[in-house]
């Protein structure tokens, strides 16, 4: 079988489908995975079909767009630099799912992949990395502006969703729709989930299914795949972990290349703390210049490996980082700045394994005690470790493998009646 994934252009999106398309071709199946330009030399490394979506111009565009971090206008920032991609994704479609013999596997944003499946008839299978983009009224989810009762964020939940995504992108996507012949939708947030199969990449214990969610529905586990985690780490980093104490890691964000102040500040409290620090990002521009000895900046390493030797974490709220953190048992400190980051960060306080900490109020003495806290607390010590307890059988690509070939098996079916 012919399938075509679909992430977005960001690390945390196609780390995830990466592992779920290698599962994948180790079953049998013919698999290209079609993302920006940015990821090929990722992609190819492991041996799959690339096809461009954009370009590297357009992911330095979105990157570099100080919005894509703002908590109320991040999905406005995704939405206009939609317009190419949706076109890139519909031609991708057309050449390898046009005779209907394959299945797509989609991030829920990929609007000219759910277009095209409502135009040229194949399976799809649309995946959700996080529960925070599920818009459930029965557990409705965390969004920014500070602590929220679910009673009001129900109430707020399809204000929001009229408000902010329909009008956003409910002209863009029944534009294109237009374009198609295809007559348009009302509630995009119902739309983007495909009628063929929704795949929730995150355990029950992270978020239990509701009611209300899409159906029909697959639920396994976190992804956790890295790149590299068959290598030994950086020999310069191995001896910097060897030489004293477990460090605690900083990581803004695969992407984030607005994070100078975050990495001054995130110094500065291991020298108040007098704790050794790792300062984890591609852009070493945003690094302060003359570090001390006791803290090291590193581009890339994978955080299976790393985290298991080092103290703490403190990130942006990621799905993908924050689950690597939970599987490696160690305390998480949560700086959100936008999309399902802060969901993310009331699920790991709920654990008992994290806490979180605003923009505003990450500053050197405020960072430095909240890890003081954190590190030396026996509760979420022993939260922690029940937590990483819950890994011991990783088989989440394993089964989302599975449920997409049952996804696609069973459309074919309804569609052969």
């Amino acid at each position: 079988m012919r399938v075509v994934c679909f992430p977005l252009g960001s690390a945390g999106d196609v780390f995830p489908f990466l592992g779920l398309a290698i599962q994948l071709r180790a079953r049998g199946h013919d698999v290209i995975v079609a993302t920006n330009p940015h990821f090929e030399p990722q992609v190819r490394r492991e041996g799959l079909a690339f096809e461009p979506v954009g370009t590297e111009e357009d992911y330095l565009k979105i990157t570099r767009d100080p919005d894509l971090w703002h908590p109320r206008r991040g999905f406005q920032a995704i939405v206009r630099h939609a317009d190419r991609i949706i076109r890139r994704q519909h031609e991708v479609c057309t050449q390898w799912l046009g005779a209907g013999q394959g299945v797509a596997v989609a991030n829920l944003l990929s609007f000219g992949v759910r277009a095209a499946r409502d135009h040229l008839a194949f399976p799809l299978v649309t995946v959700h990395l996080q529960p925070g983009v599920i818009l459930s009224r029965e557990a409705p989810p965390a969004f920014g502006g500070g602590p929220t009762p679910v009673w009001l964020r129900r109430w707020l939940l399809p204000l929001g969703e009229r408000l902010v995504i329909d009008r956003l992108a409910g002209p863009k996507i029944n534009a294109w729709l237009k374009e198609l012949g295809l007559p348009p939708i009302r509630r995009v947030a119902r739309w983007w989930n495909s009628p063929d199969g929704v795949l929730c990449l995150f355990p029950e214990w992270f978020a239990a299914p509701r009611g209300d969610w899409p159906r029909p529905l697959a639920q396994t586990d976190f992804p956790l795949w890295n790149s590299g985690s068959e290598s030994p780490l950086p020999e310069p980093l191995a001896q910097f972990l060897a030489a004293g104490p477990p460090p605690v890691v900083f990581a803004p964000g695969t992407a984030n290349v607005q994070a100078r102040q975050f990495f001054q500040t995130s110094v500065d409290a291991c020298r108040q703390l007098g704790l050794r620090g790792v300062l984890l990002t591609r852009f070493p521009e945003q690094v302060p210049a003359g570090l001390p000895e006791t803290c090291r900046h590193i581009d890339y390493a994978p955080l299976d490996r790393l985290l298991l030797q080092t103290a703490a974490l403190v990130h942006h709220g990621g799905v993908g980082t924050t689950s690597q953190a939970l599987a490696a048992g160690v305390p998480q400190l949560i700086r959100p700045l936008a999309h399902d980051q802060f969901d993310n960060l009331e699920r790991v306080v709920r654990l008992g394994v994290g806490r979180g900490i605003s923009v505003r109020r990450y500053r050197a003495s405020r960072v430095a005690g909240e890890l003081r806290s954190l590190l030396s607390s026996a509760g979420v010590k022993s939260a922690c470790a029940a937590v990483r307890q819950r890994f011991e059988n990783r088989r989440g690509l394993e089964q989302a493998a599975l449920a997409v070939e049952q996804f696609a098996f069973q459309a074919r079916r309804d569609r052969l009646g």
